[in-house]
């Protein structure tokens, strides 16, 4: 089983690739600047930087980290923003100054940011103004001794700066108050830091480069530990799946998701950086007129997302006229892309959907589909370069091809372990250092990986498992469905029911018009016996739609 997926992978994915060519990621960005340095590097409400001012504007937030607030090497370091110039300056700052990155989700609530703020001992943090209130609430109860405090549009050109601010601010009102006395603006720390003298660290792959927590929507949010050297080895491995389809230092890189996420941290920021690519950096997605015009602005070449944007996308007669044709790569990531908006893309742009699958503890990629694929074939693909994967049964044998089970994963891109929970770590990499991933699937007869489902999200109906993508899929397919979501809630009979939540375009759709279209794709135990119409599901800030918290207003609904 190790190593029968290398014998089925395309001819242009190598099996294996040299993850020791970087020294470690600032290693890989110094090589970068220097090579594309009059390029731009990232787009943002019209402004453009540069690989050469980027080196310059993190080069000086790091001397400022040093000097300044007296940071040491390996101290942990809060990023709380939405895609804005100022996230990739504080970024590579840190990294290059030796500390640690802790990416924070600006939504988050005052627990929510307390918690992940004490569990990972940050002493400084980076935030937005419009989410200053939530630090405000909570800072003295933390181990945060700095605060930066940043603008939305402090990066932009002078008068497009003053106008921006006061409009987020006093017109649009997006800025609640807050109390931070002793917060300084990232512009005078760039000033500051200018001025300074940054002194480069030894930095090794071993070091920590992120502490990446779990999104939390299956349980209690855990820093994810990542080395340098996991991240290299994972834009790499990416790189040896798509980099022949992209060429160095003429891309442009679309990204809506954010880029404290995982996946577009990885794929979007790192591995493009190292493409030397122009990367469109979107504040707000889900406004969708404002970004549909800021891509009718560029010729892209890559978009990735989750299924829940490439849905909305396609729906809009807006995107449908867009010019496609320098459109190479489309990368759906998060979550389960569902046939029915992979067909619509590739009707729309003549581009493949892939879906990539991975998880915040392997940093994230484990597989990827060939690009070369003749169409959506339901797959997350092989598994990237250097990575081997089991499929075992729930007493830890490893199963046969086509039989299903959890899937575990080996390589150098796995996490070194959760931080401070030794415990929960042991729980998910076993001694031979392969990774509970929590996800069942199984391999096909060519080498294909198919996700059936999250372990937790499993519907047990009369002791047959159901799985929701199974149900979400088939529900997508019906042309007056937007969106779905699929959950099991207690039944005294069979244990459990299947129930779907439904997002309409057309208000004339039924419950039993959704069953009956189940009916004829679906056998008896897994059709949806209930059918709720939402105008909206809840999703996290990046578009994964909560099943849990469906399935908690279900139960208590009962």
């Amino acid at each position: 089983m190790d190593q029968l997926w290398i014998n089925n992978l395309p001819d242009d994915v190598p099996a294996q690739i040299d993850v020791e060519q970087y020294a470690s990621l600032v290693d890989l960005f110094e090589r970068s600047v220097a090579q594309y340095a009059d390029q731009p590097a990232f787009v943002n409400m019209g402004a453009v930087l540069t690989y050469r001012k980027l080196e310059e504007r993190s080069r000086a937030f790091a001397a400022y980290l040093q000097n300044e607030l007296k940071l040491n090497k390996g101290d942990r370091v809060a990023i709380m923003m939405p895609n804005l110039l100022q996230y990739p300056i504080a970024l590579f700052g840190v990294l290059r100054a030796g500390m640690v990155v802790v990416n924070v989700n600006p939504l988050y609530t005052p627990r929510e940011l307390k918690h992940q703020l004490t569990d990972s001992g940050a002493k400084a943090i980076v935030v937005v103004s419009n989410f200053a209130h939530t630090l405000d609430k909570v800072v003295a109860e933390t181990p945060i001794e700095s605060v930066i405090l940043t603008g939305l549009g402090d990066l932009l050109s002078a008068p497009k700066r003053t106008v921006v601010n006061f409009v987020v601010k006093y017109i649009k009102k997006m800025v609640p108050k807050y109390h931070l006395p002793h917060a300084i603006s990232m512009r005078k720390a760039l000033s500051k830091g200018r001025r300074l003298q940054y002194v480069k660290p030894v930095v090794k792959k071993e070091d920590l480069a992120f502490l990446q927590y779990t999104g939390g929507t299956t349980g209690v949010s855990k820093g994810a530990m990542l080395s340098h050297g996991n991240v290299v080895s994972n834009l790499l491995q990416a790189d040896a799946a798509y980099g022949s389809l992209l060429a160095n230092g003429k891309e442009f890189v679309v990204t809506a998701l954010p880029l404290y996420h995982i996946f577009a941290l990885t794929v979007n920021c790192l591995l493009f950086l190292h493409k030397g690519a122009n990367n469109l950096l979107i504040t707000n997605p889900r406004d969708l007129p404002a970004f549909i015009s800021e891509l009718e602005k560029h010729p892209f070449t890559a978009l990735t997302g989750v299924n829940t944007l490439f849905n909305a996308l396609v729906n809009s007669e807006d995107f449908q006229k867009l010019d496609f044709s320098d459109l190479k790569l489309s990368i759906g990531g998060g979550m389960a892309v569902q046939r029915a908006v992979a067909d619509k893309w590739q009707g729309i742009t003549k581009t493949r959907l892939l879906e990539g699958y991975g998880l915040t503890e392997a940093s994230p990629l484990v597989t990827c589909c060939p690009y070369d694929l003749a169409g959506y074939n339901g797959s997350i693909g092989f598994p990237v370069s250097n990575t081997d994967i089991q499929v075992r049964d729930e007493a830890g044998k490893v199963l046969a091809q086509g039989e299903t089970g959890e899937l575990y994963a080996k390589g150098p891109q796995v996490m070194q372990g959760y931080w401070n929970r030794p415990e929960e770590t042991e729980n998910v990499i076993d001694p031979e250092g392969y990774l509970a991933t929590g996800d069942i699937g199984y391999m096909d007869e060519k080498g294909f990986f198919f996700i059936v489902d999250r372990k937790k999200d499993m519907i047990l109906v009369s002791g047959f498992n159901v799985f929701p993508n199974e149900v979400e899929d088939v529900v997508a397919l019906h042309p007056k469905v937007v969106e779905v979501a699929a959950v099991g809630v207690p039944h005294e009979i069979s244990g459990e029911l299947v129930k779907v939540f439904v997002v309409a375009s057309d208000p004339a759709l039924t419950a039993e018009d959704v069953i009956k279209h189940c009916r004829q794709h679906l056998t008896g135990y897994k059709i949806p016996k209930l059918v709720e119409f939402r105008d909206e599901l809840p999703k996290t800030n990046v578009g994964k739609i909560l099943r849990r918290e469906l399935r908690d207003e279900a139960k208590s609904d009962q």
